[in-house]
């Protein structure tokens, strides 16, 4: 086996999928699992930023999301290898989904209700969360737009339009648990919302 990074198989603007079919680097199911692959770089430098008992949120998603983009780079193809090689693959479920419900129901609960919208920034953890929320949401367009071309699992599409959600929260939940608070922003001006002691 090679040390060897680089295998010059891609110079040509082609990839091969883990049935082993070669597609484009710009086909949809390279553009779904790569940004998929973005959000896990993104949600790593967020780990670092956050407390432990988000980060550990954090992980245990980002370990998900690897089976996620693993289930995406598969391949369209009807063959044997490549129905046998999904069939041994863990996909997203809907208690994955639900799980993500739960995490996002707990930290919603500690926050003042919300009723314009928030300015990105604050804490480094915080501001990189909601950077991870806007990388989760292009990921949901590419698979979405994957999934007029080839039949694809349908719970990777939900886990995705609530991890944002999640992760929108965190952000918030950061803010204004460690932060100064955060700033909102509505018609009638920008406005800074602190969490009142209980």
């Amino acid at each position: 086996m090679t040390k060897r990074i680089y295998t010059r198989k891609g110079d040509q603007g082609e990839t091969d999928l883990l049935s082993g079919e070669r597609v484009g680097k710009d086909d949809p199911r390279v553009e779904a699992y790569g940004t998929v692959d973005e959000l896990i770089a993104v949600l790593g430098l967020a780990k670092t930023y956050v407390p432990e008992r988000i980060s550990g949120h954090i992980h245990s998603i980002q370990e998900l999301l690897f089976l996620v983009a693993a289930e995406l780079a598969i391949g369209g193809q009807e063959k044997t290898a490549t129905n046998e090689l999904g069939s041994k693959l863990r996909k997203v479920a809907p208690d994955d989904v639900s799980s993500l419900e739960r995490v996002a129901d707990e930290l919603s609960d500690e926050l003042p209700l919300l009723s314009s919208f928030v300015i990105p920034g604050g804490q480094t953890g915080a501001a990189f969360l909601h950077q991870a929320r806007t990388v989760c949401r292009r990921a949901e367009r590419r698979v979405l737009t994957l999934s007029r071309h080839y039949p694809i699992n349908q719970e990777i599409l939900r886990y995705l339009d609530r991890l944002s959600d999640l992760l929108f929260v965190m952000a918030r939940h950061m803010n204004l648990e460690s932060g100064d608070g955060e700033h909102l922003i509505s018609r009638n001006g920008v406005k800074k919302q602190v969490k009142k002691p209980r």
